[in-house]
């Protein structure tokens, strides 16, 4: 039963609670971001470059294909390709993450200071102790007395 209860514990622990709900929620703004990156952005990219579709870039490697072929008519004619538009895509997709994620991150250490401010300007200055050499004199002045 010893096993049982410290995995329970382990579970049930702050820290795991936090990255379960963070893996959640990662997920679904990844889902997120690949629509924004698909149907918004990578659309205008390839308008403004010539009505180019990135997912449709590919070099043939071997076998024979038709030129104006779909990337997934080459695969399925059993030609080897070398598809770099679908790369394009990715490296799209984790730049336009990472920023989002600075953004956030950015944010919430502003956020944090500016508390941390508050908190600072809210707390009540230390009251002024005697300096070390008033307490030296202090206990001169005792030390004569005896």
């Amino acid at each position: 039963m010893g096993l049982i209860k410290e995995f329970k514990d382990f579970a049930m622990r702050g820290n795991v609670m936090d990255m379960a709900v963070g893996v959640i929620i990662g997920g679904a703004f990844g889902k997120i971001v690949t629509s924004l990156v698909n149907d918004i952005l990578m659309p205008l990219v390839g308008k403004v470059l010539g009505n180019t579709d990135f997912t449709n870039l590919y070099a043939v490697l071997a076998g024979e294909v038709p030129a104006g072929t779909s990337l997934e008519q080459a695969r399925e004619a059993g030609a080897s390709v070398f598809a770099y538009g679908a790369f394009i895509q990715q490296v799209v997709d984790f730049l336009i993450v990472a920023f989002c994620i600075f953004m956030v991150i950015k944010g919430v250490n502003k956020l944090s200071n500016l508390r941390k401010k508050e908190e600072e300007e809210a707390a009540p200055a230390a009251p002024a102790g005697p300096t070390q050499e008033e307490l030296l004199a202090e206990i001169r002045d005792l030390l004569k007395q005896k």
